[in-house]
């Protein structure tokens, strides 16, 4: 479920992700149904003196009963007064989550990880470092668009996504593979002769701003496709979007805030939403 998006570019990072929840409610002799809250964190930020440093998550929402966003002033307390290296955050980051994990969910979960993405600066580094962490199982941090490299790391329902960037949805290889009976060698030439599919984004030269419009533009697109169409419409609600650079470190470029009943905008005719 849900959707998150960093895009590493030359002059910052740009960090997104939509606000939905959706759980499964089982009641008794009903089916399974979808229940979506559209109020989620997803965009962490932290405080000196690791304020050039964010995270996005997405994937498994929940540890338990408490989102990632709930856990952030107990993580930040475990926290050295001294900067970190980026590397070294995740690392910590994914220590104290999977200890949380370890300590509340049961040994035979099968769901989806619970994936962060965490980016920032490093000090003298002229651009940024961006790396995954996937609790419970892959908790060592990988890095992303390694320098000085560019790119873009996106995930959860990520299959609007990988048709606009990739050209194709992420499943095909494995359907191509598994109808035609392709061997894994048979199946990389595939996926290289697709590479001419990938949409044409110009990340080196693209301006900070232009970072941001793609990103609201990915995750929009899905939200609006998802409302169309069949399926579990695992992401909604408001779009928080955030910028790191060396020397502003994180800025919130939009992000929802918590309201009372007059704060709500009003659709036409007076209705409140």
């Amino acid at each position: 479920m849900s959707l998150g998006i960093v895009i590493k570019g030359p002059e910052g990072i740009v960090l997104a992700a939509e606000s939905r929840v959706t759980l499964t409610a089982t009641l008794p002799g009903a089916s399974p149904l979808h229940v979506s809250f559209d109020n989620a964190s997803k965009l962490l930020s932290f405080s000196h003196p690791n304020a050039t440093i964010g995270a996005v998550t997405y994937g498994q929402a929940a540890i338990g009963l408490r989102s990632a966003h709930s856990f952030a002033s107990e993580f930040e307390g475990t926290l050295p007064q001294d900067r970190l290296t980026v590397h070294d955050f995740a690392a910590r980051l994914s220590d104290f989550f999977l200890s949380q994990w370890q300590a509340t969910m049961a040994a035979a979960y099968d769901g989806p990880n619970m994936t962060f993405v965490v980016a920032g600066f490093n000090e003298n580094e002229p651009y940024g470092r961006v790396y995954s962490v996937d609790i419970p199982r892959s908790p060592a941090p990988l890095e992303q668009s390694a320098t000085p490299d560019f790119g873009i790391t996106w995930g959860g329902q990520r299959e609007l996504v990988d048709r606009l960037i990739q050209g194709y949805d992420f499943r095909l290889p494995d359907i191509a593979a598994a109808t035609l009976g392709l061997k894994p060698d048979q199946k990389q030439a595939l996926v290289a002769a697709l590479a001419p599919l990938q949409m044409a984004l110009p990340l080196a030269a693209m301006p900070l701003q232009d970072c941001v419009d793609l990103a609201l533009f990915f995750i929009r697109t899905t939200i609006s496709a998802q409302r169309l169409t069949v399926g579990i419409r695992g992401c909604g609600g408001p779009i928080d979007a955030a910028t790191i650079t060396r020397r502003e470190g994180l800025t919130f470029v939009q992000r929802k805030g918590i309201v009372g009943e007059y704060g709500r905008a009003e659709e036409p005719g007076g209705r409140r939403i």
